[in-house]
C-alpha cells in the first residue's frame, strides 16, 4: 500500500525520513512529498505558489500511483489533503490528517488558526512579503513558507467527503494543549460518524520523540 505523506508548513518530506523507514518495514511504501517552495536546494523561488499550487500538485502525484492511496498531511497540509480529495476523491483510499486543519469551502489557514499565529504570519512574512521565516524552534532544515498558501481560501465541493475512511491524529501534550488551534477540531470531528480520532501524547511536532506513535496509528489504518 502507498501511504503519501504530505508535511506542515516550513517542512519538506525530510520530516517524514522515520516514519517512510519504519513503513518499508511493514511492507508499505512511504512517499514523503516536498511541496513546491519548500525545497532547501531551492528556498524562496520567484514563482507564485499558492494553495491551488500545492492541491495540484498532490492530485498529479495520486493520479500517477497505480491504487488509491493512504494520504497523511500534518497541520498546514490538511488544506492541501482536502483540496485533493475533492478534485480527485476516487484516487484516496483514507485521509489522515495529523493535527491539521481541516477547511469548509472558504477556509484559510488564517481563518482557522489562533491569534499567536497570525502574529507569526504578519512578522515572519515581513523579510520578504512572500515567505513565512521559520519559528525559531523548528528545525534547522525548515526553510520560509509561500505565504499564499497561508492566506488563499480553500475551493471545496464536498466531494471529499467521499472518501469514507477518515482519521484525525489529535496531539494531547499539555506542553502543547494551550496553544492548539486544532483541539476545538477534534472535538467536533468525535462526534461525527464518519471520522475516528486518534488522541496522542504528543505536541504538535508529532515526531519529536521518534515515529512509533503515529506509526502505530497509520497500522491501524493500513490494516482496516
Amino acid at each position: 500500500m502507498d501511504v503519501v505523506l504530505v508535511p506542515g508548513a516550513n517542512h519538506g518530506g525530510w520530516w517524514y525520513q522515520p516514519v517512510v523507514e519504519r513503513l518499508e518495514e511493514l511492507g508499505h511504501r512511504g512517499i514523503a512529498v516536498t511541496l513546491d517552495g519548500l525545497d532547501p536546494d531551492d528556498p524562496e523561488p520567484a514563482r507564485p505558489i499558492t494553495l491551488d499550487t500545492h492541491v495540484s500538485e498532490l492530485v498529479d502525484l495520486v493520479r500517477g500511483l497505480p491504487e488509491p492511496v493512504v494520504a497523511v498531511g500534518h497541520s498546514y497540509a490538511g488544506s492541501v489533503l482536502s483540496g485533493a480529495a475533492d478534485a480527485a476523491p476516487g484516487r484516496f483510499r483514507s485521509l489522515v490528517y495529523v493535527d491539521a486543519f481541516v477547511p469548509e469551502d472558504g477556509d484559510s489557514a488564517w481563518s482557522m488558526t489562533l491569534d499567536w499565529e497570525h502574529q507569526w504570519y504578519v512578522d515572519g512574512s515581513g523579510r520578504t512579503g512572500l515567505f513565512v521565516d521559520p519559528l525559531p524552534f523548528f528545525d534547522e532544515r525548515a526553510v520560509p513558507h509561500p505565504v499564499a498558501t497561508l492566506l488563499q481560501r480553500s475551493r471545496l465541493t464536498g466531494a471529499w467527503r467521499a472518501v469514507a475512511d477518515k482519521h484525525y491524529v489529535v496531539a494531547v501534550s499539555p506542553d502543547w494543549l494551550p496553544q492548539s488551534p486544532f483541539v476545538e477540531t477534534a472535538e467536533k470531528l468525535r462526534a461525527d460518524p464518519a471520522w475516528t480520532v486518534h488522541d496522542l501524547d504528543v505536541t504538535h511536532n508529532v515526531l519529536a520523540s521518534g515515529p512509533d506513535a503515529l506509526v502505530g496509528v497509520l497500522q491501524e489504518v493500513l490494516d482496516e
